[in-house]
């Protein structure tokens, strides 16, 4: 096989779980309405979708304590051991989920069982994004990590792709009445049908030579020492992750939800708009991603990361004066450039300033505590901001903050490397 075919066969076999996770995460957070209907029936609207995403967020809390005890096995054990065990917990949780029969059926036991498939979930993520990220990272090319380590991302975008186009059929094809009563399941069931599928591509993988070629492999004693050493290294990663975080939740989880409830778009629109942010995302990553490789990591975290900060609100006060489907997809294209050309350079970052023996962890855990503590609950923040302030613009406080956040990181991290590279450090 042709070493570039072989690259591109690797990379879609390291990626397919991504796939499912977002998959997944999206149509928890599309179908929120109706799963807040069928799982947390209360009077209130408001209070009934706040549990809602309540549960949606719960799973993030798991991923920091998934990072620490799975990122400890990867690092120890190995990449691809590591991958094919949590695709195998992050599918009991979805399955439980596409399952689980409504509180009309089986009472309280239908949110409990719903929120322990997003805990399993929560603790598989902790270390998948971390995992594929490094495996990328270790098997790219000279001068192309940033490209390899964007389809990381890139397959999400895929997993949006396809859960929008599916939600969009469905919306045409099903009335509301029967998409609220069931039809809201199919997407999970097809989710769970392609999973056999992912455990094919998953195990075919080979270990990365870079982790092979390790003379010491740590123990977890170890690893969590090195933790506990870095813990600056680590809290300086964790905002670099939370402008991406909780940029990619808005724009993508968030955003069906924000056009049918507060804008009062019709579902399909909603639906377009969301299908359109994930193919710019899934443009713009590797270009961004490979444009890093040219310029250097920090010129291009600095520079949207800023222009986050600067424009986040005043394109939502736009949006919400006059809502219409054109001013949506135009704002939501345009925080899709932003977030996917400072994600591009940011994953790939996240992997170098962490020392390599305890990549995966290190990587792993700052992502999670950035998902869990601002990303994760970004749909909940934005609906109690809205709720509170009467500012159906609000959310873009949320977004310029979360940029804030990232500007800060990177002039931490590269303060003493002005050429756009950061070092990570053993300890």
């Amino acid at each position: 096989m042709p070493p570039a075919q072989s690259k591109a066969l690797t990379v879609l076999r390291v990626t397919s779980g991504n796939f499912i996770e977002m998959f997944d995460f999206f149509l928890f957070g599309f179908y929120a309405t109706y799963i807040a209907a069928a799982f947390f029936p209360v009077a209130n609207p408001f209070a009934s979708l706040m549990l809602t995403f309540g549960t949606f967020g719960a799973g993030f809390l798991m991923r920091p304590l998934g990072a620490l005890v799975l990122g400890a096995y990867v690092d120890r054990i190995g990449r691809r051991k590591g991958l094919i065990l949590t695709l195998a917990i992050m599918s009991c949780g979805t399955l439980l989920i596409a399952f689980v029969p409504g509180y009309a059926t089986i009472g309280l036991a239908a949110p409990i069982l719903v929120l322990i498939g997003r805990l399993l979930q929560g603790f598989s993520a902790g270390v998948e994004l971390g995992g594929v990220s490094v495996y990328l990272a270790e098997m790219a090319t000279p001068g192309h990590k940033g490209f390899y380590v964007s389809w990381q991302s890139g397959s999400q975008q895929v997993a949006i792709i396809v859960a929008a186009a599916l939600g969009f059929f469905l919306s045409e094809w099903m009335a509301p009445s029967v998409v609220a009563a069931w039809g809201w399941r199919i997407p999970f069931f097809i989710g769970c049908a392609i999973v056999p599928l992912l455990f094919i591509l998953r195990r075919s993988l080979e270990e990365t030579p870079e982790f092979l070629a390790r003379a010491h492999r740590p123990s977890t004693g170890e690893i969590f020492r090195s933790m506990a050493t870095n813990w600056r290294l680590v809290g300086a990663g964790m905002l670099l992750v939370v402008m991406t975080t909780v940029s990619f939740y808005m724009i993508t989880v968030y955003t069906p939800t924000f056009g049918r409830a507060v804008l009062k778009l019709s579902s399909a629109d909603a639906l377009i708009v969301t299908f359109c942010v994930g193919v710019s995302n899934l443009f713009w990553l590797p270009v961004m991603g490979a444009v890093s490789d040219r310029i250097g990591r920090r010129p291009v975290l600095l520079t949207f990361a800023a222009l986050t900060l600067l424009t986040s609100y005043p394109a939502l006060a736009w949006l919400v004066v006059d809502p219409t489907f054109g001013k949506m997809l135009a704002v939501l294209l345009w925080l899709s450039f932003l977030y996917a050309s400072y994600n591009g350079a940011m994953v790939v970052a996240l992997t170098e300033i962490m020392p390599a023996s305890v990549r995966t962890s290190g990587f792993s855990l700052a992502y999670s505590l950035a998902t869990a503590l601002f990303g994760g609950f970004t749909p909940a923040v934005s609906t109690w901001l809205i709720e509170a302030t009467g500012d159906k613009a609000a959310p873009g406080f949320w977004l310029s903050f979360a940029a804030a956040c990232g500007l800060l990181a990177t002039l931490i991290l590269y303060a003493r490397h002005r050429d756009g590279t950061a070092m990570a450090t053993e300890h």
